[in-house]
């Protein structure tokens, strides 16, 4: 069964769509999704509409190293910070002892809730090169609670990846990097710097930049994200370094 609002018919609608921005279009989108489930992180605000675009995203962004390409392991630490992805979900923390934990999205506000900044955790996963670990269970050692990877519950659904971008809002990022973050086969895709920020590429852009895909280098980017109260995080349009950016779309972001 085709969704209700295809039904809908609008005097000269054919006019309007083309009258209409892409920008607009996704703004006006965010109507229609508000009959689907929310992302339980508060988003960003819209973008304006006379901003351009976010670029076609690749896929998901988030926990992208899998039991395949890690090694199993147990490992404590002290949680330091939260990470969060493009959209706004809290998918990993950073440990005091310098720990990459990722997850999946979906568990996020579970963890949020069970775990918080300067508690002690001991997780059980796969563990990869450069020091990142796929939790598969994650134990709050002070009272035995516990997260385990599991899938999302039955009904419960996130909105469509083209609804989620409409409200992504313009951001810029500068620091200096502390992490690489890894795709599914172990390949780079984006970096974190040392006040949390992440930016996230395309494997295929982050080849472009092999030398500043390196913990300890200046890095800065333009792009769509979102800032929320666990941190910060955009999909890159424009990377490089402070003060020399290169474009990686057709459609440029607007200067800071």
């Amino acid at each position: 069964m085709q969704p209700a609002y295809y039904y809908l018919s609008y005097p000269g609608i054919a006019h309007l769509a083309s009258a209409m921005s892409l920008a607009t279009l996704l703004t006006a989108s965010t109507g229609c999704a508000a009959q689907t489930q929310v992302p339980t992180v508060q988003a960003a605000p819209p973008i304006a509409v006379d901003a351009p675009p976010p670029p076609p995203s690749a896929g998901p962004v988030g926990p992208a190293p899998t039991a395949d390409t890690g090694t199993p392991s147990v490992a404590r630490g002290t949680v330091s910070r939260f990470l969060v992805n493009p959209d706004g979900d809290v998918d990993g923390f950073l440990t005091s002892n310098g720990l990459l934990v990722h997850f999946p999205p979906h568990l996020g506000t579970q963890l949020t809730s069970m775990i918080r900044r300067g508690d002690a955790v001991q997780v059980s996963g796969w563990r990869h090169d450069g020091g990142t670990f796929t939790a598969q269970r994650i134990v709050d050692t002070s009272n035995g609670q516990q997260l385990l990877d599991q899938p999302a519950l039955p009904g419960t659904q996130r909105l469509p990846r083209q609804l989620r971008g409409a409200v992504l809002s313009p951001l810029v990022a500068q620091g200096q990097v502390a992490h690489v973050t890894t795709a599914p086969q172990g390949e780079p895709d984006g970096v974190i710097l040392t006040d949390g920020t992440v930016i996230k590429l395309t494997p295929p852009v982050a080849q472009q930049f092999p030398t500043l895909l390196q913990a300890g280098a200046n890095v800065s980017a333009q792009g769509y994200g979102t800032r929320n109260q666990y941190g910060s995080a955009l999909q890159a349009t424009a990377f490089g370094t402070p003060g020399n950016l290169t474009q990686l779309y057709d459609r440029a972001l607007p200067g800071p």
